[in-house]
């Protein structure tokens, strides 16, 4: 059995919860388990008490995967697990649904889960630690005109793109910014970057997959209306025109039920991959 003695929630700053989190609460009560609120920065919603995320057994994000990210780091400089919870989202790195959240918590309860660990993006400009990232790092311009980004791997020129930004994604994050933008999905069990350009003006700047041993170099050269950096889509401040960015192992855990269906189907179930209008016809034929 897992030893689940306390909840921290980590939850949505607006959306409404009130039933989920009700559903939470009187599960914790039927099983003699204490729920708190893990704070995070810049969010006024209080739910709960608060509660250190080294005191927590499990972190309980509520919400949508923007949620599931605030949770994920909060959980990984204390090595603990996440479970995420959709509530009214996509939410491609949520194990369940609000209705499914008490089976959800019996499973986790009686150890029939597993936590996996899951890579970050370690991102540095050059040498300053800048913070690390989920599902991507994103270098965008921040106005009018477009910006022009040197791609490096392990210091050997891949391609300047000039355009609306690149984006560097993690296994996992491939399937959200960067597949929006043209990019490859990594299949669970693949470990390594995708290097996406964005809207690239001209040239030829395919997608790249970058091993997981490399380390991916970005060097902004012209940007007339100004650069934004962007970690998992927070504003990186003290970011520069010079970033590395190096995959990073087993960053944070998080929860996967014994009977969670797998990711690829996630995609399909969620409509983000879609079978080619063909095959959906010769399916009616049969």
């Amino acid at each position: 059995m897992f030893a689940l003695r306390q909840l921290g929630l980590v939850v949505h700053p607006t959306r409404r919860i009130d039933s989920v989190l009700d559903t939470i609460s009187a599960w914790a009560a039927a099983h003699d388990v204490a729920v708190g609120q893990v704070p995070v920065a810049g969010q006024a919603r209080e739910v709960a008490e608060a509660v250190d995320a080294g005191d927590c057994d499990l972190l309980l994000a509520v919400g949508g995967d923007g949620t599931a990210l605030h949770a994920l780091r909060e959980g990984a400089a204390v090595s603990r697990p996440v479970l995420a919870v959709a509530c009214g989202s996509i939410g491609m790195l949520t194990a369940v649904g609000a209705e499914g959240v008490v089976a959800a918590l019996d499973q986790v309860a009686a150890d029939r889960f597993t936590a996996e660990p899951i890579p970050g993006l370690e991102v540095k400009c050059p040498d300053l630690p800048i913070g690390v990232a989920v599902n991507d790092v994103a270098v965008v311009r921040a106005g009018p005109g477009q910006i022009m980004v040197s791609i490096r791997v392990d210091d050997e020129l891949y391609a300047r793109a000039v355009g609306d930004g690149v984006v560097v994604a993690s296994a996992l994050g491939s399937s959200a910014y960067s597949m929006a933008a043209g990019g490859p999905i990594l299949a669970a069990g693949v470990e390594g970057m995708v290097v996406t350009a964005l809207e690239s003006h001209g040239g030829c700047t395919p997608p790249l997959v970058v091993a997981e041993s490399s380390v991916v170099g970005l060097e902004v050269g012209l940007s007339y209306g100004g650069t934004r950096y962007e970690l998992d889509g927070r504003p990186a401040d003290r970011a520069g025109p010079h970033l590395t960015i190096c995959h990073r192992r087993a960053y944070a855990d998080l929860v996967a039920l014994a009977d969670q269906e797998p990711r690829l189907t996630g995609l399909r179930r969620r409509r983000l991959v879609l079978d080619a209008p063909r095959a959906l016809i010769h399916d009616q034929e049969d």
